[in-house]
């Protein structure tokens, strides 16, 4: 278990997977930059953060949750946790690990099934990044609540679409092995070497990473080396 002083942000967990040097920048030297592509996907969660609360039918949906997971080490807020109200409870049964399958809501009648739902800026598409931190915010919802949260969904701006995620025992390991390497960078306060590959030219952080001139496969000699030639 870790310390509240300790938790790390659950969207971390993101820049990790698209690049551990990014994320050691952003979390351990505490740089960062923004592009045209940060400033769309900040402004989309500033509009999914604002806390409000409002119940369409059957669901319930909350905004900005604010969500941690002590086992993992993680906190932060979800864009969205929709709660499906449940007619009959006894149909579901406590799920494989023991958890309940939906709760009771404070000055709600009836059961309810979490649902969390990221926001994502661009076009429908898969992400393992994407996939983890949904899956992260899902276990806080379990360590909190104690309830199963089976399924959740990531929100597309450009099309408004949604992408459902089923959160199987192969992502809950993967988003577990992620929490457990996010704070091994943390805990180890060093900067993980740059390389670059084609993804580098799309993040805000390519001017203060510089990839193409101190990745790993680059020694600094062979650098000064070739930009004295292009001087030349």
């Amino acid at each position: 278990m870790f310390a509240e002083e300790n938790l790390l942000p659950l969207s971390a967990l993101q820049h990790l997977l698209f690049c551990e040097r990014r994320a050691s920048l952003v979390h351990v030297e505490q740089i960062w930059a923004e592009n045209w592509f940060t400033v769309d996907g900040r402004h989309l969660h500033e509009r999914a953060h604002d806390g409000s609360r409002e119940l369409i039918g059957n669901v319930l949906i909350v905004r900005g949750l604010h969500l941690r997971s002590l086992r993992l080490g993680l906190s932060g807020k979800a864009d969205v946790v929709e709660f499906h109200r449940v007619d009959d409870p006894i149909d579901l049964g406590p799920s494989n690990d023991g958890l309940k399958m939906c709760v009771k809501l404070p000055r709600l009648s009836g059961y309810w099934r979490p649902f969390p739902v990221e926001y994502k800026r661009g076009r429908l598409r898969r992400e393992a990044g994407y996939e983890v931190q949904l899956c992260a915010q899902a276990l806080c919802i379990e360590e909190m609540l104690k309830v199963r949260v089976a399924t959740g969904a990531l929100f597309f701006g450009q099309t408004r679409r949604r992408l459902e995620v089923a959160f199987d025992d192969g992502l809950r390991t993967r988003t577990e092995i992620a929490a457990a390497r996010l704070h091994a960078i943390f805990t180890s306060k060093s900067t993980v070497k740059a390389r670059y590959e084609k993804k580098c030219d799309s993040c805000s952080l390519v001017n203060v990473c510089l990839p193409k001139t101190t990745g790993t496969n680059r020694s600094a000699l062979k650098y000064l080396t070739s930009a004295l030639r292009d001087s030349e």
